[in-house]
């Protein structure tokens, strides 16, 4: 009988972390397993597959642009993170803005990431979206 893998989800999360600083939708999307699943709760329903979380993630740098991160604590579990943060994004001629976040993402044996869920407030986006 094998032992399980023991994950560094903390490596991982940073690995996914700077992928999204990047702003490289391919370079996301080569961390998730094939059949991962992403959702943006409140904003629309769960994407799956290739083509579908390419355009979902170039459309969250589209929307956000200067797209940035505030961590604000990172809880590691067993095959699984949450990441209570802040998205900060600066329109076009206009201050730099944010509002808060929750990730929950789950992540396979081979360190893959094969959901995240995604939690905005949402007063806090109709405001900085203003």
């Amino acid at each position: 009988m094998s032992e399980p893998v023991k994950l560094d989800l903390a490596a991982i999360a940073d690995r996914y972390a700077a992928a999204w600083l990047s702003h490289d939708p391919k370079a996301i999307l080569a961390l998730h397993a094939p059949d991962s699943t992403f959702q943006a709760h409140g904003r629309g329903a769960e994407v799956r597959g290739e083509a579908a979380l390419l355009q979902e993630f170039a459309g969250v740098f589209e929307r956000y642009p200067g797209f940035g991160v505030e961590t604000h604590r990172l809880l590691l579990g067993d095959g699984h993170w949450t990441l209570d943060w802040t998205l900060t994004f600066q329109p076009p001629g206009k201050e730099r803005r944010g509002f808060h976040a929750l990730d929950v993402v789950e992540v396979d044996s081979a360190g893959l990431i094969t959901r995240k869920d995604t939690f905005f407030d949402y007063a806090q986006v109709k405001a900085a979206s203003s």
